[in-house]
C-alpha cells in the first residue's frame, strides 16, 4: 500500500504557515514504513526538535483505478477515518528554503497515524464532517470537510491522473489550522463526528 498526502487543502492552515495558496492540490507521499503500528507510542525522532501534529480525514481505496473522473470517484472508497501526518517542521523549513523535497520531514518512520475506519455510508454527507484532535483532553485542532479547497472525490480524481490507485492505498486529505508541536507524555486522540478513532501517546 502507499500513502498519498495532500498539503494546503484548508485556507486557514495555509495562512498560519504563511504559505502560498495553490492552484491545484499539493501532493506528496509516505512509504508504508511511515505507518505507526497499532498500540505503539509515537517516539519523537532525534533529528527534530519541532514535530507538529496534523490531523486529517483519510480514505481507504477499495479498488484499482486510473484516470478516474470526479463523478465516479465515490466508487473507489467506502471507508473513512482520521489520521495524523506528523511533520518535522524545523527540518521541513530547512528543506523548503533550499528548494529540496520534503520526504525527510514528512515520510519518516512512524509519521502516519491511521485511525479505525468507519463505513462512509453512516454519514449523511461527506462534505460536512467534523473532525477533531485533542492533546491531553484539550481540543487543539478542529475542522470540517466542507472547508476543504478540494473535496475528497476531486482529490481522488486528481491523484489518479498521476498514480494508479490500488486496493488498500490511503489518502490523507489535508489538515485544518491549529498545528502545533508535540512533546513527551502528550496523549493525542482523534475524533470523527465525535467518535474516537485513535489514541496515541508521545514519547
Amino acid at each position: 500500500m502507499k500513502i498519498i498526502c495532500i498539503g494546503r487543502n484548508y485556507a486557514n492552515h495555509i495562512s498560519e504557515l504563511h504559505n502560498e495558496r495553490p492552484t491545484e492540490p499539493v501532493v506528496f507521499m509516505k512509504p508504508d514504513s511511515a505507518v505507526l503500528l497499532k498500540q505503539h507510542p509515537f517516539v519523537i525522532p532525534e533529528f527534530s526538535e519541532d514535530i507538529h501534529h496534523e490531523i486529517e480525514i483519510i480514505v481507504k481505496i477499495n479498488k484499482v483505478g486510473k484516470y478516474i473522473e470526479p463523478k465516479f470517484a465515490h466508487k473507489y472508497y467506502d471507508e473513512i477515518s482520521v489520521g495524523i501526518d506528523f511533520t518535522a517542521r524545523d527540518l521541513q523549513s530547512k528543506l523548503k528554503a533550499k528548494g529540496l523535497p520534503w520526504e525527510k520531514a514528512k515520510a519518516f518512520d512512524g509519521s502516519a497515524v491511521i485511525g479505525e475506519f468507519l463505513p462512509k455510508n453512516q454519514f449523511s454527507s461527506l462534505e460536512n464532517i467534523t473532525f477533531e484532535l485533542t492533546n491531553n483532553n484539550k481540543t487543539v485542532q478542529i475542522g470540517n470537510s466542507g472547508l476543504m479547497l478540494w473535496k475528497i472525490d476531486e482529490l481522488i480524481s486528481h491523484v489518479s491522473q498521476f498514480f494508479t490507485l490500488k486496493i488498500g492505498d490511503i489518502i490523507f486529505t489535508g489538515t485544518p489550522e491549529g498545528v502545533a508541536a508535540v512533546k513527551p507524555d502528550d496523549v493525542l486522540e482523534g475524533f470523527l463526528e465525535g467518535q474516537q478513532l485513535f489514541r496515541i501517546q508521545v514519547k
